[in-house]
């Protein structure tokens, strides 16, 4: 494992360099030099391993004839049996190190790059070759291929292991230097990891509609290997409509040895779905929120719109949609969607969410508290999905699972919030033992405050609202020690949320009297 110290460290040196130029841009610049480092890393790791066993007598791949070992050292079908990209000689590591003062370094990393994804179809214009225009500064470039030449790997750690993490770490830390922006392509992983401990994929099809920079997809590889399954019991499916995000997942999750399928090109999810025919056993997904310019006429009378016509003005409802039309009779899936989701009633939004309600693909809802994310202070939530109840040795038909989860988290910075593994232990497990999981011997009881089971009945009775704060009901105890600052904020939290929900109720009263004539 790579020290948080040293991730640090080097974030620190890395953003150093950046000097004036946008974390956006800089962002492709030091990820695509990582996933050059590790390829090239990798490539040298197999080399050497091979050179021990071409000079081992007792080994099956000897060579008699050592005169030969070199020339056998550059065919590339030792690598790719190994799943080891090939590397061209003067596409790897050492050779743009020794080159790192020349003054067209950058066209010599561009060279690079277009010569691994030449050699590695799998790659073909995945990489992005920006490096000879690129705005830093003279000689900035260089000094950023000699700070990135310092991670590497020693003893029993692996390279993809020490890159993965180091990459992983640097996502996080762009998306905070871009605030709103960098919220569109990275989910902060706790988050993620609330999504994946609930839905707990384990062999199958996963599938990201918009996966962004592939957390969703990294957090089930580790969830698999740290539960005892193997890597690789997972296959990736994901679809990415801005293209340079669409690179950055293909180098996130190539760097650390996964297969995956990306489309045939970047695209947009409504329009151009590069998975037509996919139906997946796990899904999870953090849209954007709220999309107003989603809409295409031809997307009239799609397919995907089972339980009704998402409306032009919002695509939050188009993402379910598209989400359960995607997912396995037998499948879960787990969408992070702004607040409003839970109660609106504008357009159609109310009659969709009451069909789902009614044919009962609603499995869980938890409320999330305000500022885990980059690109919004507003308090988000996760729905969680399944067309059959009656899976994983249970029987919940008819009932789905409100979780309050609002005062989980703590402050990581003055202004993000995160989960730590205790938050998210305690959001899973109750999960789990309210779906009787055959994992699980722990007998589901409601938590006064924090977590409900709801018969369908009484869903209805609210008026098919799902903001589990209206079921959960209050603590049956409540701590008068707490920071009244605290207490304030969670408080005023709630009164805004309710007053929103009533103003949404109110503008729904309006319309239904304008339609028979008694306007105001």
């Amino acid at each position: 494992m790579v020290s948080q110290e040293l991730k640090k460290t080097l974030w620190a040196a890395a953003d150093k360099l950046r000097s004036n130029m946008d974390a956006a841009e800089y962002k492709h610049i030091v990820l695509g030099l990582i996933f050059l480092k590790y390829v090239s890393d990798t490539f040298s790791e197999r080399q050497t391993e091979l050179r021990h066993k071409f000079t081992d007598p007792d080994d099956e791949y000897y060579l008699p004839d050592q005169d030969s070992l070199e020339r056998e050292l550059e065919d590339r079908d030792y690598y790719t049996e190994a799943n080891v990209f090939w590397v061209p000689e003067d596409a790897r590591w050492e050779s743009i190190r020794n080159n790192a003062k020349q003054p067209n370094l950058g066209k010599l990393i561009d060279d690079a790059l277009v010569a691994i994804e030449t050699e590695n179809p799998r790659l073909k214009n995945i990489l992005d070759k920006r490096f000879a225009r690129t705005e830093l500064e003279p000689g900035r470039l260089g000094e950023l291929v000699d700070l990135i030449s310092k991670i590497g790997f020693g003893g029993k750690e692996k390279a993809r292991d020490v890159l993965g993490e180091v990459y992983e770490y640097f996502l996080g830390q762009f998306a905070t230097a871009e605030g709103k922006k960098g919220g569109q392509f990275y989910t902060p992983a706790s988050v993620v990891k609330v999504i994946v401990e609930i839905i707990a994929p384990h062999r199958g099809k996963v599938y990201d509609p918009c996966c962004g920079s592939g957390g969703m997809f990294v957090q089930s590889e580790k969830f698999i290997e740290s539960h005892g399954g193997r890597f690789g019991d997972i296959s990736i499916y994901g679809q990415e409509g801005n293209p340079t995000t669409w690179r950055l997942v293909a180098m996130n999750l190539a760097i650390r040895g996964m297969d995956f399928n990306l489309g045939k090109e970047p695209a947009d999810s409504f329009t151009r779905d590069q998975h037509p025919d996919l139906r997946a056993d796990y899904i999870m997904a953090n849209p954007p929120f709220n999309i107003s310019d989603w809409w295409n006429e031809k997307l009239t009378g799609d397919a995907r719109w089972e339980y009704g016509t998402p409306p032009a003005g919002n695509a939050n409802y188009a993402w379910l949609s598209h989400i359960l039309y995607h997912l396995k009779l037998s499948g879960l899936a787990g969408v992070v969607l702004a607040n409003g989701s839970m109660s609106s009633t504008q357009n159609s939004e109310g009659a969709i969410r009451k069909e789902m309600i009614e044919r009962d693909v609603v499995d869980c809802m938890v409320a999330l508290p305000s500022q885990l994310f980059f690109n919004t202070q507003i308090p988000a939530c996760l729905w969680f999905l399944a067309k059959d109840k009656r899976t994983n040795g249970r029987d919940r038909r008819g009932e789905t699972l409100f979780i309050d989860a609002r005062k989980l988290g703590r402050m990581d910075t003055r202004v993000t919030r995160v989960f730590d593994n205790e938050d998210i232990t305690k959001i899973a497990t109750v999960y789990h033992a309210w779906r009787a999981d055959s994992e699980t011997t722990e007998k589901y009881q409601d938590i006064p405050g924090f977590a409900y089971a709801a018969k369908k009945e009484e869903i209805k009775e609210n008026g098919y609202v799902l903001t589990p704060g209206r079921y959960v009901g209050a603590e049956e105890t409540e701590d008068d020690d707490g920071a009244f600052g605290e207490k304030m904020v969670y408080l005023t939290q709630q009164l805004k949320e309710q007053m929103e929900e009533g103003e949404s109720l109110d503008n729904e009263i309006r319309q239904q009297l304008k339609k028979v004539g008694y306007g105001f």
